[in-house]
């Protein structure tokens, strides 16, 4: 299962006097990914390189700022691949120090930076969440309610007309158990007008 980062965490390293420092943190996609990383640089203008990688679906990217080509970006999205991680960003700002640390003592740099920093972050599970919605006659209603309790589902919207309308989500791989079991109790009774994907949630 995937997870995601409940809040900002930092690790800071020393590597042959340059200085390295990491954060994680939870973004939506590349532009807020970006803001995050214009922020840095107005925070550290004499940084030499604002290096980060992004796990995010279709939204991932690896940026090496200025470094060799694969020895920064692509490790940092390596470590969070590794760990399963969804919608982070790692980011590592880096001073130079003076001496060359070569291809493989930046890639570890840049790995052990933002390792340290996962080190300290709180891991939430990501759970991804599905709404339906579906019409009861009355006297189904109390029997939909104690279902949806049972199964952990979140009561929305409930409108009372020809017939009951309740609107609910629950975690998208206990919803095909539900709708067999309402579908079941209401023998035929129970009409599904609209089944959507919600937004994950953590």
């Amino acid at each position: 299962m995937a997870h995601t980062i409940a809040k900002p965490s930092n690790s800071e390293l020393i590597v042959k006097k340059s200085r390295f420092i990491g954060r994680v943190q939870a973004v939506a996609d590349r532009a807020a990914a970006q803001k995050v990383v214009a922020d840095l640089w107005a925070e550290h203008p004499t940084a030499t390189h604002v290096c980060w990688a992004l796990m995010a679906g279709g939204h991932s990217a690896a940026v090496d700022d200025g470094e060799p080509s694969g020895t920064a970006g692509r490790p940092m999205l390596d470590v969070l691949r590794h760990q399963d991680l969804e919608g982070v960003l790692a980011t590592v700002v880096r001073y130079y120090g003076g001496v060359n640390l070569g291809a493989g003592g930046l890639v570890r740099a840049y790995t052990d930076t933002v390792a340290q920093a996962l080190l300290q972050a709180e891991k939430v599970p990501i759970v991804k969440m599905q709404a339906l919605k579906c019409a009861v006659p009355y006297p189904l209603e109390g029997r939909v309610r104690r279902e949806l309790d049972a199964a952990g589902a979140t009561l929305g919207e409930v409108r009372h007309g020809e017939r009951v309308e309740l609107v609910f989500a629950l975690p998208a791989h206990a919803a095909a158990a539900l709708v067999a079991r309402l579908n079941e109790a209401g023998s035929g009774q129970v009409e599904w007008i609209d089944q959507t994907d919600a937004e994950p949630a953590e």
